[in-house]
C-alpha cells in the first residue's frame, strides 16, 4: 500500500517475507537521510561527517563479550542499591503504593544511567533525580517534536529541557573544553560515557555537539528498558496463570543454585536459561515494540516481493516497514494477536519456540523486537538483561499486588507509535512490600 503525508509518497510494505528486500539494498534505499533529520528535528543535532559503520562498530565493542560483562555487571549493583533505597522505606507489614509505570521507569533510568554516564558525583540523590525529571519531559515531548507538532506553550519546554540535559550529561573536563587526553585518570577514564566522547572527537565532533549526542544516546540508551519492564510486570500481574508459571522458574531457579537469589542473582541468570521468562518477554515486546522502519529512495527502483509482484519507487518517495502490524499483530501468524500469551514462545516441552509460518511457509521474521541483520539494535543483550534482573529482583524482594485486583493494563499512548516502545496512556496503580523470608 501506498499514502502520501506531507508532500512524501510512501510505500509501507507489510509483507515480512519481502522485508530484505528493503533491509538489504543500500544502493537504491538509504536510512541516513531521514535519521539525520529526526536527529536535528529532535535532539538539534548535526553530524555531518557521520559514520554508521564505524559508530556501528564501536557500539558492538562496548556492548558485547567482555565489555557486556561489566556492564550488566555494573547494572546489577547500581540495580540492588536502588531497590534497597526504596526497600527502606518499607515494611513487612505496610504497603506502599505507586504507579507501576513510574516505579520501572524510575528505577530503570536511573541505574541505567548510572552504569553508562555516571562518575562518583552521580549518585548524588538531587543530581540523579534532576536528570530524570528533565529526561521524562523531554521524553513527554519527543513524538511532537519528531513530527514538528509542538503546540507554542510546549516550545519553551522543548528548548529548555534539552540544554538543561546537555549540561547535565557533560563531564567537567568537556565543559572546560580540555579533550579527553587532558583529563584526570580515574573512575571517568574507562566509563562508557567517556569512550563514547573519545569516539566522536576521532570522528571530528565539536564540543556543543558531543553534548547534543549525549541526550541522543540517553534515549537511545534508556529510553525502552523502563516501559519495556512496566508492560512485562504488568501482563503478569493482570495475567495470574503467567505470573504462577514464571514464580515457579524463579523458585526453580534458587533450588539449583541451593542459594538466595538476592545475593546470587546475576552469576545465577547466566548460567541458567529461563524459557518461561524469555517467552514472556518475547510476547510483551511482540504486543508493544512498534518502531517504524523508514528508508528513503536516493535513486528510481523496483522493489520485487517475495509474491513476484512488482512496484516502482521513484527518487524522492520512501518506503516503510511496520513490523509491529506484520508479522506482529497478523492473525495468520499469531493467533489473537491482541492477546497476551505468555507461553506463545514456547514449545510443548518448554523450550523456546522459534518456528512460525503463514499460508505454509516458514518465516524468517515472525516479530522484529529489535531490528534485523545488521540493522539490529546493538545494545539488546544489554537491556535483555537489565530487564530481566530487574525483574527477578522485584518478584524475588517484594510482595507486588494491584490495588485493584480487577485492573487491567491500560491503553497504549497512540502518539508513541513508530518510536520504540509503546508507552501506556495512564498507570497501573500498584502495592508493594517487604516480602517475608522464610
Amino acid at each position: 500500500m501506498w499514502v502520501r503525508v506531507c508532500g512524501h509518497y510512501i510505500t509501507v510494505l507489510l509483507d515480512p517475507n519481502s522485508y530484505d528486500v528493503v533491509l538489504d539494498d543500500t544502493v537504491s534505499l538509504d536510512f541516513r537521510q531521514y535519521a539525520q533529520v529526526l536527529k536535528q528535528r529532535i535532539f538539534n543535532l548535526r553530524l555531518p561527517n557521520h559514520n554508521p559503520d564505524t559508530e556501528r562498530a564501536w557500539m558492538e565493542q562496548h556492548f558485547q563479550g567482555p565489555s557486556l560483562a561489566r556492564l550488566s555487571s555494573s547494572m546489577h549493583l547500581h540495580l540492588q542499591t536502588l531497590l534497597r533505597e526504596e526497600e527502606r522505606s518499607c515494611s513487612q507489614a505496610e504497603w506502599r503504593q505507586d504507579g507501576l509505570f513510574s516505579l520501572c521507569y524510575s528505577l530503570l533510568f536511573r541505574a541505567g544511567y548510572l552504569t553508562l554516564f555516571g562518575t562518583e558525583k552521580s549518585n548524588n540523590v538531587t543530581e540523579l533525580a534532576a536528570v530524570y525529571k528533565e529526561f521524562r519531559m523531554f521524553d513527554g515531548l519527543l513524538t511532537k517534536l519528531a513530527r514538528s507538532t509542538l503546540k507554542q506553550e510546549e516550545k519553551r519546554t522543548a528548548c529548555l529541557s534539552p540544554e538543561q540535559l546537555w549540561k547535565l550529561l557533560s563531564p567537567a573536563w568537556l565543559s572546560r573544553g580540555k579533550g579527553s587526553e587532558s583529563r584526570d585518570h580515574g573512575s571517568e577514564s574507562s566509563s562508557w560515557q567517556q569512550s563514547y566522547l573519545s569516539h566522536l572527537q576521532r570522528e571530528g565532533v565539536d564540543t556543543e555537539m558531543q553534548r547534543r549526542a549525549m541526550l541522543l544516546q540517553l534515549w537511545a540508551t534508556q529510553g525502552n528498558t523502563g516501559p519495556a519492564a512496566f508492560w512485562l510486570l504488568g501482563f503478569l500481574l493482570t495475567h495470574p496463570e503467567a505470573m504462577r508459571a514464571v514464580k515457579e522458574e524463579l523458585r526453580g531457579l534458587a533450588l539449583q543454585e541451593d542459594c538466595s537469589l538476592q545475593h546470587h542473582l546475576l552469576d545465577t541468570l547466566e548460567h541458567h536459561s529461563t524459557p518461561v521468562f524469555d517467552s514472556v518477554l518475547s510476547e510483551t515486546l511482540r504486543l508493544t515494540a512498534a518502531a517504524l522502519i523508514t528508508r528513503e529512495v536516493i535513486q528510481d527502483t523496483t522493489l520485487r516481493l517475495a509474491s513476484g509482484q512488482e512496484y516502482h519507487l521513484r527518487q524522492g518517495d520512501r518506503v516503510c516497514l511496520f513490523p509491529f502490524l506484520s508479522p506482529q499483530m497478523d492473525p495468520q501468524i499469531h493467533h489473537n494477536p491482541q492477546t497476551f500469551q505468555y507461553d506463545r514462545f514456547l514449545n510443548t516441552d518448554g523450550t523456546e519456540k522459534n518456528k512460525f509460518y503463514k499460508d505454509g511457509e516458514r518465516l524468517k521474521y515472525y516479530t522484529m523486537l529489535w531490528g534485523a541483520d545488521n540493522n539490529m539494535c546493538v545494545g539488546r543483550h544489554f537491556a535483555v538483561s537489565a530487564i530481566k534482573q530487574f525483574a527477578f529482583m522485584v518478584l524475588s524482594r517484594l510482595d507486588l499486588e494491584l490495588c485493584d485486583p480487577t485492573a487491567t493494563v491500560p491503553p497504549v499512548n497512540p502518539s508513541r507509535y513508530g518510536f520504540g516502545l509503546l508507552q501506556p496512556e495512564g498507570d497501573l496503580e500498584v502495592h508493594y512490600r517487604l516480602k517475608t523470608l522464610h
